[in-house]
Formats: C-alpha cells, structure tokens, sequence
C-alpha cells in the first residue's frame, strides 16, 4: 500500500454534527443495511455517546491525516469472541473522498486491527447486491464472495439481495503482511 492517508481513531463527542451532515445524504445512506430514518442532531449526539461507551463493538472515525477531518465511519459489529469472527461495515460520508481509495485504506487498517490486535480469524459484510462501490471495494480488498442473502434487505420500496464477503486472517496476510 502507498504512503497511508488516514487514520482510524475513537469517537467525540461534537463528532456527531458531522455525521449528522453524513446521514442527510440520500447516496451515502442507501448504503445503510437499515432502513431510512430522520435523524435530528440531538438523537445524533446520543448515538454517538453510545458508541463512545459501548465496550463491545468498535466504531472508529475515518480521518483525513493532512487536516484531522472525519471523511466516514468504519466499524467491527456483531464480534464473537469464541468463533473469531466479526462483521466491519464502513462508509464514506463525504462525498469529496468516495471512489479515491480512502475506504481501501480505512479497510486494511481496520482488518489489520481485525486479526492482528484483536485475534480474530474471519471478517465478514454484508453488502446491498446493487451497491456496485461496495461491492468493488470488498473484492479489491481481496474479499471472498461466500453467498447471497436473497431478498434479504427493503430497499426503495423492493427487497434487494445482500452478497457475503469475508476474509480470513491467513488471506488478510498473503496479502498485506508486508505493507503494514
């Protein structure tokens, strides 16, 4: 990987005004494996506190190294400790950085937290089947398509299929051990 051009790091506080202008965006919310919801500022504010404390799941700001700006959230859900394995949802909010490799970038380096801090064996995604981006994001990635959730997601008044991708620590390593 190039010289990297972001970090992961914790949540604040007054980072919730600028995932609120995220959320508003029709094109970065269709994305979202929920449905469309409106959110005001102050609800914002209380989901980003509880991501601050929550002990379980970890959500990380993708920001800009040059000027510390939140560009997107990346995320490790649904962690089981016993199996290894966890679900990393990501999105890019700001519409200047999608399609340039941030999210790439943001990937590696969470997967690389993933397996090598946390010990887990297995990443997977779920990922809307028409979310071409996405899709293309994971195989670059060096993602594994595992199946297809048929009609799994209510998307824009039609249910929509989600494609499964995972990486397993040994892949994650063939391939960037020596980048990182």
């Amino acid at each position: 990987m190039e010289k990297q051009r972001i970090y992961l790091r914790a949540l604040e506080l007054e980072d919730y005004k600028r995932i609120h202008q995220f959320r508003l965006n029709d094109d970065v919310a269709y994305g979202y494996g929920g449905i469309k919801r409106f959110v005001s500022t102050e609800n914002e504010k209380k989901w980003v506190e509880n991501k601050i404390f929550d002990k379980v799941n970890v959500t990380a700001a993708i920001c800009i190294k040059e000027t510390n700006l939140i560009i997107g959230l990346i995320f490790l859900t649904e962690i089981d400790n016993h199996n290894r394995n966890a679900q990393c949802p990501i999105f890019i909010g700001d519409q200047d950085y999608i399609g340039k490799g941030y999210a790439k970038e943001a990937k590696i380096l969470m997967l690389k937290y993933a397996f090598l801090e946390r010990g887990l064996t297995r990443i997977f995604d779920k990922v809307l089947e028409d979310n071409v981006a996405s899709v293309k994001l994971h195989e670059s990635c060096g993602y594994k398509k595992e199946g297809i959730l048929r009609k799994s997601k209510f998307k824009n008044g039609e249910f929509k299929n989600e494609i499964i991708f995972g990486m397993l620590k040994d892949e994650y390593c063939k391939l960037y051990i020596n980048e990182i």
